[in-house]
């Protein structure tokens, strides 16, 4: 592969992940404000924003369905045709949920079917993340597997940073009353030029060099995902383990906030919101940073400064919020977000990658990444409302943060650092113990 062609691989897998981002995540920002009120109307405030929040967890059970439907595929007949699937079963979801009827018109059909379309755009997603991130990785040279690998990392603050900024716009620029009746719709229903332009890079891309080695080797296996769980089960486990600190506690500085503060805080909604935007933009500095930096010192302890942070600051950023202060809101945010769960994130396509045989590659990586995601990411906003639903008191919600970065700081001391490792023969044993 030469510098050009890693630097445009590279680039479609961002733009590609940033389009998936912005889909996925101008639904949860959607779910936190608004779905709440027009889809279940018949319930107290805090219970139709649980049960919208529940909705916004749906994508995420349905995360581990599309990785390994995809991945099955992936490390069959090649990534590149993953990564234009992925973006059209997304986007398509997206769009349509732009065009969905409310309670008001059609009834107890209307959460149905949003529940359908977001179980479709969790699909989408779980195929592409491990599309996106085993090309990258495989293009890049071995010295810099973590730093271009970090490129579809940026995906998820691109796409943030879009989501809510479209968000913003639309509540800014018009009635409360406006928004709720059309406004929102306008960001779904934008993604489908998003979609276009994913779509015209991505058919532009090479196959990975090292799936056609492995596919003329002849080591393609006819159940790829299969043969990852019966052969190197523990790596699939610590893939998933090193998800746990960024995915939970992400998604509680990012989408549950918005409940606590406007709820309980009575902070402004476009305030939480300016606060997750200049997180989201720093990611986009943070990110490859971290990834150039698990290139020079390795993944373990990148991982580890990153999920150590996420257990130090739990009490302390609830803190910060109930200063109600901006400038301290944003500062937290941007700390936990940056210093916090970026480090987890970032080395997680190189070291995921290096972790398994090319012929299982896409399959081990998604399973355990999208497997995580159910119990991590995506519970994560429901359980923190239902424990401040049930205590009225933040203290569980920073005790279950807390956990649930511990089990990545236990993982990554369990497992091994095999950066630098070849990517056409893994050198690391399956299930090797650290």
């Amino acid at each position: 592969m030469t510098p050009n062609s890693t630097r445009k691989v590279a680039l479609a897998t961002l733009v590609g992940t940033s389009i998936e981002w912005y889909d996925f995540f101008v639904y949860g920002a959607a779910a936190a404000l608004v779905f709440g009120k027009l889809f279940f109307p018949t319930v107290s405030p805090l219970t139709g924003t649980l049960l919208a929040l529940s909705t916004f967890g749906v994508g995420f059970v349905a995360r581990p369905v599309g990785g390994v439907v995809f991945a099955h595929f992936g490390d069959k007949i090649g990534r590149k045709s993953m990564l234009v699937l992925s973006v059209l079963l997304m986007g398509g979801g997206t769009f349509v949920i732009g065009l969905l009827p409310t309670y008001a018109t059609i009834g107890a059909a209307a959460p149905v079917l949003l529940v359908v379309l977001r179980f479709i755009q969790g699909i989408g997603l779980g195929g592409e993340w491990g599309a996106a991130a085993v090309m990258a990785v495989e293009h890049a040279p071995p010295h810099r597997r973590g730093f271009f690998g970090s490129w579809p990392q940026m995906g998820v603050p691109a796409g943030m940073l879009t989501a809510n900024l479209a968000l913003l716009a639309m509540s800014r620029t018009m009635p409360e009353a406006d928004f709720l009746a059309w406004g929102w719709r306008i960001p779904f229903l934008a993604s489908i030029v998003l979609v276009g332009v994913g779509l015209a890079i991505r058919m532009r891309v090479s196959e990975s060099p090292v799936f056609q080695a492995a596919k003329e080797a002849g080591r393609i296996k006819r159940q790829p995902v299969l043969e990852v769980l019966r052969t190197q089960p523990v790596n699939v486990l610590r893939a998933a383990g090193m998800r746990f600190a960024e995915n939970s506690n992400f998604y509680i500085h990012t989408t549950f906030v918005l409940t606590y503060g406007t709820a309980i805080l009575g902070l402004k909604r476009d305030d939480l919101l300016l606060a997750v935007i200049l997180a989201s933009f720093a990611g986009l500095l943070t990110l490859p940073a971290f990834g150039w930096a698990c290139d020079k010192f390795g993944r373990r302890p990148v991982v580890l400064f990153g999920s150590i942070f996420l257990t130090v600051m739990s009490w302390p950023y609830f803190w910060a919020l109930d200063t109600r202060n901006l400038a301290v809101i944003v500062l937290v945010t941007v700390l936990c977000i940056n210093l916090g769960a970026n480090a987890v994130y970032a080395p997680q396509p190189a070291y995921f990658s290096e972790l398994f045989e090319p012929e299982v590659r896409y399959s081990g990586a998604s399973i355990g990444a999208q497997g995580a995601s159910v119990f991590a990411g995506g519970l994560a906003p429901v359980i923190a409302t239902a424990l401040l639903n049930a205590t009225g008191s933040y203290n569980l919600i920073a005790l279950y943060m807390s956990a649930m970065a511990l089990i990545t700081v236990v993982t990554a001391f369990l497992s091994p650092d095999p950066y630098g490792d070849s990517l056409r023969h893994a050198k690391t044993p399956a299930g090797a113990p650290g």
